[in-house]
């Protein structure tokens, strides 16, 4: 290891403490956790240093080091609190699921334009828009929702740590989709790309 590449420990949360809350809030929602999220990460990195190995950039590593944290701390979440059988969850803004089907399974009325997502991204419009339909959802169906398609942890290992089976999973993150359609919909996301394009 390259000590100068790794810098001092006391400068990590000059330099690299912003980026890493960041990403926590993000990825938690809660600033308090993300606060916990980050020291934990400083925390771990500071007695990892010696198997830092250069191949990454410190704030890469340091990230890497936050990503499983987070992962940590929903698996304990997850543990303290029971998931609900998704087949007694409260159906996502009632019975109206069955309306927006077609006979042949496709969506009834066509999805408003949401223009270009990575434009959106770089505004922050879209960012805030998904953050609020989040936190719309279930707590349940946001958290596994961020799980699979935020942070990209894979299926077997979300199933096995929240003990829940493929098929439940997979119908509350249904859910979870659904919901957000029906939110980003309902918050004129097409409007807002529209109206930015002008």
């Amino acid at each position: 290891m390259n000590a100068n590449a790794l810098g001092s420990p006391d400068t990590w949360l000059d330099e690299h403490g912003a980026a890493l809350y960041k990403y926590a809030l993000v990825h938690t929602r809660d600033a308090y956790k993300a606060e916990e999220a980050v020291q934990e990460t400083l925390l771990a990195a500071l007695q990892a240093r010696d198997r830092f190995s250069g191949s990454a950039s410190v704030r890469t590593w340091l990230i890497g080091i936050l990503k499983h944290k987070i992962m940590d701390m929903f698996r304990h979440e997850a543990r303290e609190v029971q998931l609900e059988d998704p087949d007694d969850a409260e159906e996502i803004d009632g019975n109206a699921t069955d309306a927006l089907f077609a006979s042949d399974g496709h969506w009834r009325n066509r999805i408003s334009d949401w223009g270009n997502p990575e434009e959106l991204l770089e505004r922050g419009q879209f960012m805030a828009i998904l953050q609020r339909c989040l936190d719309a959802l279930p707590p349940r169906l946001a958290r596994l929702f961020m799980l699979r398609e935020v942070m990209e942890e894979n299926s077997e290992n979300i199933c096995q740590e929240l003990a829940i089976t493929p098929t439940n999973l997979w119908t509350m993150l249904y859910r979870a989709r659904l919901g957000l359609r029906q939110c980003l919909d309902r918050n004129g996301v097409g409007h807002v790309v529209t109206a930015a394009r002008r």
